[in-house]
């Protein structure tokens, strides 16, 4: 049987059923409740149908070792992870495999600043895992289970309280979006709705889990959203991956603005509507976002892909705004996780004030090709393949903060292996889409001629 199971700094996850089980995540959670110490544990999950069978283990496990489980149910991730800091909690659990199929389940462990762990204390939690000497409590010393309503209300108002809503309201957009059947089929409408007042067209809005596209919201995913777009006469398209914290846009002429610009057109309404400063991206992160940020007199600083590794830069260096190249916006005033549900108030915001559509706003951010691929390897695969290209690009700058960045002048090539699944990412970037593909190309044939040799 194929191992499919992955624990590393972006949590546990598998398939369930296969490595992925009730027992698997029971012990976990009584790693997490031995790490942060009796007190409250917020656990939340999207809406896979395994979701409710893991948080019945997510909650046994903590019980077992005298934490006090919050049950927010199902929410967005980025909603979890604000509530932990906003009840000063001693730690959470999201149960979520994010963009993956929805065969995955994992658990997201969340420390008490409301932020994923990082890698030190993951470490630490692993070690707690595999020793298995866990503080179980007496009878007579368990806790309570709390289950917490409207678990996303502080989030939200969190949101409008920081962009000019009442600028956003006026303008009262139409807007498409497309849940996916994950978390936003049950937030999504009434945040748009009730907080922005926005029209709000759905679509795969009912939150069964069973996905009706494949979750990672890209472009080859969304041609639904981009016929409801064009169909209502709809402002935007947004488009979310299960849990809620990545984010695509359609514009209104039925296009989509790819992941790059997604990010640009939210640090843009950060820097030029609210606050100048430093900004933090992944080294993945484009052209477009730095010729944008270099526009409007911001400072780049590139990190590691990984949610923790951009927010904890941004901690840093005191930065207002960030984000993943997958389309996932941070901003720190708000809280420093990324999200859709900010990053759709940002860009509704940039619209209402400078009273441009999302085409002409698009326009104004140079555009470069940017093509991402997949490449299935196995765990002890991916140094080897490392090391090739190394060699092979050594007349080029390069960098290897994470895996293999390489710098061709006006075009770039990074090379990683996957956090979440067990594939090497390949992301290439040049001036026109023949140019960026002859590099992805390049670099595939390169790998595969290395492996077939050894």
């Amino acid at each position: 049987m194929k191992q499919t199971l992955k624990i590393g700094i972006s949590g546990v996850r598998g398939i369930v059923g296969q490595s992925f089980s009730p027992q698997l995540a029971s012990t976990f959670a009584q790693a997490l409740g031995t790490f942060v110490g009796p007190g409250e544990v917020l656990v939340g999950r999207d809406t896979r149908p395994s979701g409710g069978m893991i948080e019945q283990a997510v909650m046994a496990g903590l019980l077992s070792v005298g934490c006090k489980p919050v049950l927010l149910g199902i929410v967005p991730t980025p909603s979890l992870l604000y509530m932990v800091r906003h009840r000063n909690a001693r730690g959470g659990i999201m149960i979520t495999a994010s963009h993956n199929a929805s065969e995955w389940n994992a658990l997201k462990f969340i420390d008490r600043r409301g932020m994923f762990f990082g890698a030190i204390h993951a470490e630490e939690l692993f070690d707690i895992y595999h020793q298995q000497d866990f503080p179980y409590v007496y009878e007579t010393e368990l806790r309570t289970t709390h289950v917490l309503e409207d678990a996303v209300g502080a989030h939200f108002e969190r949101i409008t309280s920081f962009v000019d809503a009442a600028a956003i309201r006026a303008a009262g957009f139409r807007v498409a979006v497309d849940c996916c059947n994950g978390v936003g089929a049950l937030h999504s409408r009434a945040f748009l709705e009730q907080h922005l007042n926005a029209q709000v067209v759905s679509i795969h809005d009912t939150p069964t889990g069973i996905f009706e596209r494949e979750p990672e919201p890209l472009a080859e995913h969304l041609d639904a959203l981009a016929t409801t777009v064009t169909k209502h006469q709809c402002a935007v398209g947004f488009a979310q991956d299960p849990d809620g914290d990545r984010l695509a846009v359609i514009d209104e002429k039925g296009r989509p603005i790819g992941e790059e610009i997604t990010v640009a057109l939210a640090l843009r309404a950060v820097l030029t509507l609210h606050q100048l400063g430093p900004v933090a991206v992944n080294l993945s992160a484009g052209k477009s976002v730095e010729k944008l940020v270099e526009s409007c007199g911001g400072q780049l600083t590139r990190t590691k892909t990984g949610e923790v590794h951009v927010c904890e830069a941004m901690e840093r260096i005191g930065a207002v705004a960030g984000g993943e190249h997958t389309g996932g916006i941070i901003v720190p005033a708000i809280h420093p996780c990324r999200e859709s549900f900010a990053g759709m108030a940002l860009i509704l915001e940039l619209m209402a004030r400078t009273g441009e559509s999302i085409s002409a706003l698009c326009e104004s951010i140079p555009r470069y090709s940017l093509i991402k691929e997949r490449m299935p390897i196995s765990s002890d695969q991916a140094p080897t393949m490392l090391r090739v290209l190394r060699q092979t690009y050594a007349d080029y700058p390069m960098s290897f903060l994470d895996g293999v960045y390489i710098d061709l002048g006006d075009r770039w090539v990074h090379v990683r292996r996957s956090n979440t699944e067990p594939v090497l990412r390949i992301i290439a970037e040049a001036p026109t889409p023949a140019e960026s593909e002859a590099l992805i190309r390049e670099v595939r044939e390169r790998l595969i001629a290395r492996e077939s040799a050894s």
